[in-house]
């Protein structure tokens, strides 16, 4: 079983996050803020990647830390859980409809970390959530991840539907990129002989 666990803990946020990349999408997540948890739940559920997801953070001043501080989490248990990444798909990619918005996001678990991250949020917040929180995620967890991300919104008129779209597009091309390659089972996907650098 492809499995992690991270324990971040700082003056700012306690986070242990804990990842299945063979599971069925089965999500328990716990942040404290109900739209981010909303967005790691469908996360899970689209990615079938099994996330357990335990945040306190400083709420009180704002979601920044608890947010990027479970992207960074998270990224590494997806890092730790991939091992030596021999057989996996490694590169996927999908354009994520929700109602009047579409996203195209794809995917590269090449160890080398990059984001390029176009959207335009119509409004600042959803809900209490701040919108530009969404890219400080992304960036946090392909950092830590070890991926190269590219997530663009190509329209879309409601921020929620936007945020969404980019979180379920993701979990589409993970779910594709982590999945061991039938044809391929045992090799590293690369002319390098290896990934990370």
């Amino acid at each position: 079983m492809r499995t992690a666990t991270i324990k971040r803990k700082t003056k700012e946020t306690d986070i242990e996050v804990s990842v299945n990349l063979d599971g069925t999408g089965v999500a328990n997540i716990a942040t404290g803020i109900g739209f981010f948890d909303h967005m790691l739940d469908l996360l899970a559920r689209h990615s079938r990647i099994d996330l357990t997801v335990k945040a306190v953070g400083d709420l009180h001043i704002d979601y920044h830390h608890t947010t990027e501080d479970t992207g960074i989490a998270l990224g590494q248990a997806v890092r730790q859980a991939l091992g030596n990444m021999a057989g996996i798909t490694r590169y996927a990619g999908v354009h994520m409809p929700m109602d009047e918005t579409l996203s195209r996001v794809v995917i590269d678990i090449s160890g080398r970390p990059f984001l390029v991250f176009k959207a335009d949020f119509p409004r600042d917040k959803i809900g209490e959530f701040d919108t530009e929180l969404v890219r400080e995620w992304f960036q946090a967890f392909a950092i830590n991840a070890g991926v190269t991300l590219h997530v663009e919104t190509l329209y879309g008129d409601n921020s929620h539907h936007i945020a969404e779209s980019c979180f379920k597009g993701l979990a589409r091309a993970l779910r594709t990129a982590v999945a061991i390659d039938p044809k391929a089972v045992g090799e590293i996907p690369s002319t390098k002989g290896s990934l990370g650098g």
